[in-house]
């Protein structure tokens, strides 16, 4: 335990924002970390429903966002199963629709159905209930976002940090007695299935004019959707407000199957992807941006330039 940071004060004297998403919350830790040489940092929320993790990895400690998290816990699930002949029959991850497609990659690896659902844990939950109304819940192996939030199990219908830092540290333990630390299995996962790279840009639009502003923006996307992005064709249109994908190349509309929510998504030629969404809490426009390339590097430059036309488009 971090000794400033081990009892409980409301007023998280040590850090500006107690969230594992954010660097500075692991400033104390890696101070500990560094002096013990910790194979493996893990901070929770206040609430312990996020968990975030940083790893050794010999010269220094690199942070995990909360995709690479997810496709690592639910690679280990699945392998693990596997090779003890326990993963179910038709079995079932779900992640959300702003969450990495690393995940659906892993999954199809396995035979594994993934479920993409709305933003929000909820709707997570909400699929194991479906599950449990036909008596097969045993199907769900795994749920996650990229906001840092887990789910292993059914018995908790949450995100949860408890039970998550657990099946973390396991899964540390079993790739350590291999050789490898968990930044290396990530690393070994992208060579495998490609070097997936996900952001998340926010756009604020304060003052009584924000939210027209925001409105206004997202109707001239729907009126005048791009066909052509860094030189990419958009392939599929999604439009969650009237639950329709429509195919470019041939015209066709096919339908969403999941609740109406204002979200725009954008699929690409070499399978990018670009997700547009109000918040439901603040004045801002949230781009999601999930970039491939043959290197990390490849795919940061890939987000860059999606970043920066997607900003341009928006105009705000």
């Amino acid at each position: 335990m971090v000794k400033e940071q081990e009892l409980p004060n409301g007023e998280f004297p040590t850090v500006e924002f107690p969230n594992p998403e954010f660097r500075e919350a692991f400033n104390c830790a890696l101070k500990l970390a560094e002096k013990e040489e910790a194979h493996l940092l893990l901070a929770t929320d206040p609430d312990c429903d996020r968990v975030g993790i940083a790893v050794n990895v010999g010269n220094r400690y690199e942070l995990m966002t909360g995709n690479e998290v997810g496709a690592l816990l639910l690679n280990y699930l699945l392998q693990r199963k596997k090779d003890m002949g326990t993963l179910p029959k038709n079995a079932v991850a779900i992640k959300t629709i702003v969450t990495t497609n690393l995940a659906k990659a892993i999954a199809d690896d396995y035979g594994v159905e993934l479920k993409n659902v709305l933003t929000g844990f909820k709707f997570i939950g909400e699929q194991i209930y479906l599950l449990e109304e036909k008596n097969e819940e045993e199907r769900f192996i795994f749920g996650f976002e990229e906001s840092y939030g887990y789910l292993a199990g059914s018995y908790v219908r949450d995100k949860d940090a408890v039970v998550t830092s657990m099946l973390i540290c396991e899964m540390c333990c079993y790739y350590l007695k291999k050789g490898q630390n968990l930044f290396e299995v990530l690393t070994s996962l992208y060579e495998k299935y490609g070097y997936y790279y996900n952001r998340q840009k926010s756009i604020t639009c304060e003052g009584l004019g924000g939210m027209e502003k925001m409105s206004k923006a997202l109707e001239g996307l729907r009126q005048n959707a791009p066909k052509k992005v860094c030189d990419l064709d958009i392939i599929l249109v999604s439009d969650y407000l009237t639950s329709t994908t429509l195919n470019t190349k041939t015209g066709e509309k096919s339908k969403i199957l999941l609740p109406k929510a204002d979200v725009l998504c954008y699929s690409l030629e070499n399978g990018a992807e670009v997700i547009i969404r109000p918040s439901g809490t603040e004045p801002k426009i949230k781009i999601y941006i999930s970039a491939i390339g043959s290197s990390t590097k490849e795919g940061i430059i890939l987000a860059d330039k999606l970043q920066k036309e997607f900003e341009n488009i928006l105009n705000l």
